[in-house]
């Protein structure tokens, strides 16, 4: 219920963007102003990626399983022109960026909670773990003009989180608790015998990163767009241990555009 909640939501709230942006070109092209040199451009586009540490730590044995999500993005941004080639790109857009995996852990720190109970320590078998995040985003670029049908673009982002989720499934092996030599604690692959953890109120509401990107003009007004996003200060707050490496989001973003 709650997670249908949330896509129909973040589904009303990108109506609502790419709406005001149709708006936004048509207030433009009747400005007649000074506004006629920016260059105004509305975007959608599909994202595919991951939240993970740079470089699979050894507790991680194996990725059993990665899942196609819902990573949509919408927005609209304009740039201003400082030369024939150069200029500066500035956006705002709604976005989401989420993944489903399943792994196989030997000796993963993590915190669980099983049955009524609240348990830490080193984790060894399968997880099941899901990563949602619903973000509005600025991205701020240097664009550079290729010809008249290709601009590259880079620079950083800043992101506010909305919505966010990290949760997951921990089952078919058992916890070590507290250090590799504590207690065993099994536990099982049935419901009710598995263990369950959720790290969302402990994830960053800011972030930043770095995005590089390219559009390619096919016609007067459509064109094509793929972007590379990478950030730089993972996903959980500088105070949260319990899982040891730092996630970074990582996602390549293909899409459409409509030049306004």
């Amino acid at each position: 219920m709650i997670k249908n909640w949330r896509v129909n939501t973040m589904n009303k709230i990108v109506t609502t963007i790419v709406l005001s942006a149709l708006l936004l070109g048509t207030d433009k092209a009747e400005a007649g102003s000074w506004t006629e040199d920016l260059e105004w451009k509305a975007r959608v586009g599909y994202s595919i990626g991951g939240t993970a540490p740079l470089g699979m730590p050894a507790t991680i044995r194996s990725i059993d399983s990665y899942s196609l999500t819902p990573s949509v993005m919408a927005g609209v941004d304009v740039r201003m022109p400082l030369s024939n080639r150069w200029g500066v790109t500035a956006g705002l857009r709604i976005e989401n960026k989420a993944m489903k995996v399943e792994a196989t852990t030997k000796g993963y720190r993590m915190e669980v909670v099983k049955g009524d109970s609240r348990l830490e320590g080193l984790f060894t078998g399968h997880i099941s773990q899901e990563v949602t995040q619903w973000m509005l985003t600025l991205p701020i670029q240097a664009s550079m003009q290729l010809g008249e049908k290709v601009a590259l673009k880079a620079g950083p982002y800043f992101s506010l989180l909305v919505d966010k989720d990290f949760s997951g499934i921990a089952s078919d092996g058992y916890l070590r608790q507290n250090n590799p030599v504590g207690p065993k604690i099994n536990i099982g692959n049935k419901e009710g015998e598995w263990a369950t953890y959720d790290f969302s109120d402990d994830m960053r509401s800011l972030q930043m990163g770095l995005a590089i990107g390219a559009d390619w003009q096919l016609h007067e007004h459509i064109g094509l767009t793929a972007d590379l996003s990478w950030g730089l200060t993972g996903i959980f707050n500088n105070d949260f241990k319990t899982v040891e490496q730092t996630l970074y989001p990582i996602y390549g973003t293909i899409g459409v555009y409509y030049k306004f």
